[in-house]
Parts: C-alpha cells; sequence; structure tokens
C-alpha cells in the first residue's frame, strides 16, 4: 500500500464542518474563501449553505472583522495604500459598508508617515540618474501599491 494517496471520499456534512471550523479559526477567512474550499471538497450547495450559516452563526465567520483585518494587515506589513486594499477587498467581495469600517482601521497621520518613509527608501534604490526617470520609477512603484495619486505626487514633488 502507497502512503498519502489521496482518495475522493465522500466526507459528511459534520466532518465538512468541523474542517471549517478549524479553517476559520486559524485566520481571519472571507465568505468567498470558504465556500470556495467548500467546493474543493465537492459539497453539494445546501451543504455549503447549512456550513456557512452555522459558521456566520457561531461568529467563525465574520466579514466585518475579516476586513478589518485585512486592511490593518495589508497596511502595516506590506505597506499597501488605500487604493489597493480598497480593490482587493472589493475582489473578494466584501461590502462597501465593510470596506469604509476597515479603513478607519488605518491612522491618517501613520499613513502619511509610511508613505514618507517607503516614498524616502524606495528614491535611494532607484539607480537612475535621469531626475524625470526617477520621479517615474518612484511614482510607478507607490501608485502601484495603492497609494492615492494626489498624495505620491505631492510626495515626489516634496523628496525632489
Amino acid at each position: 500500500m502507497l502512503p498519502s494517496i489521496k482518495t475522493n471520499k465522500h466526507i459528511s456534512v459534520q466532518e465538512a464542518q468541523k474542517k471549517m471550523e478549524r479553517y476559520c479559526a486559524y485566520q481571519e477567512r472571507c465568505h468567498q474563501e470558504v465556500v470556495r474550499k467548500l467546493r474543493e471538497m465537492r459539497m453539494i450547495p445546501e451543504a455549503i449553505d447549512h456550513i456557512m450559516a452555522h459558521l456566520i452563526k457561531e461568529n467563525y465567520l465574520n466579514e466585518e472583522r475579516f476586513a478589518k483585518s485585512f486592511a490593518r494587515g495589508k497596511f502595516n506589513i506590506k505597506k499597501w495604500g488605500k487604493k489597493r486594499i480598497v480593490q482587493e477587498l472589493k475582489n473578494r467581495h466584501i461590502s462597501r459598508f465593510n470596506i469604509k469600517s476597515a479603513l478607519k482601521e488605518i491612522d491618517d497621520e501613520d499613513y502619511l508617515n509610511t508613505l514618507h518613509s517607503l516614498a524616502i527608501k524606495r528614491l535611494s534604490q532607484i539607480t537612475e540618474t535621469h531626475p524625470q526617470k526617477r520621479k517615474r520609477k518612484l511614482a510607478d512603484y507607490l501608485l502601484y501599491r495603492g497609494w492615492e495619486s494626489d498624495l505620491v505626487y505631492a510626495k515626489i514633488k516634496e523628496l525632489t
């Protein structure tokens, strides 16, 4: 008998529910991630609805909590701007209300300080000598990370 052969055995709704409880307890999840995981487990739509209702009722799943955690994490760890965070939350089908609530987690002063330190750090890494190309590279970098264009261009003007 070969070890670790994956079988396509069917699992019960209770087993799937326990797996999803552990999956959601490990880290915050959005509804879309959990539904995708349940579909991968080949659960039928009725079972998915039942499990999702249970997870929400028992507070394993909470989209507002997910959105807040996501926004804090992406800002603090990856230094993303608000535009990128909003786009990623929209891609996960998070409501406008929860997105607004999540953005309140980011302190305005921290936001501007992070932009400043990120711009300075990136500017020191750019080896381009032509001033316009340097500015363009810095702008592209900051815009890609989701920082608002008015803030980016004001910061470039201030630093160069």
